[in-house]
């Protein structure tokens, strides 16, 4: 899969979807795509992503407590 960086446009292939699913993980491994060779695996912060739409990333991809408020609702 591939999304980019927002705040560059650089699009980054994750070679992990399962870190990308998991709202406990705040990064993801994976790497730049660009040029012919294929580049490093890095860590980048899934804060920093977003889907090549511009789109972004799901909160129940990031955030743990995404549906606290329906589950423990507030008289």
């Amino acid at each position: 899969m591939f999304l980019k960086q927002a705040n560059n446009d650089k699009l980054v292939e994750v070679l992990s979807l399962r870190d990308l699913f998991n709202p406990l993980r705040p990064t993801i491994v994976g790497r730049y795509h660009a040029g012919e060779e294929m580049q490093e695996a890095e860590t980048f912060a899934k804060g920093d992503l977003v889907f090549q739409s511009g789109e972004s990333l799901p909160r129940c991809w990031t955030d743990v407590h995404y549906r606290d408020a329906e589950i423990h609702p507030h008289p």
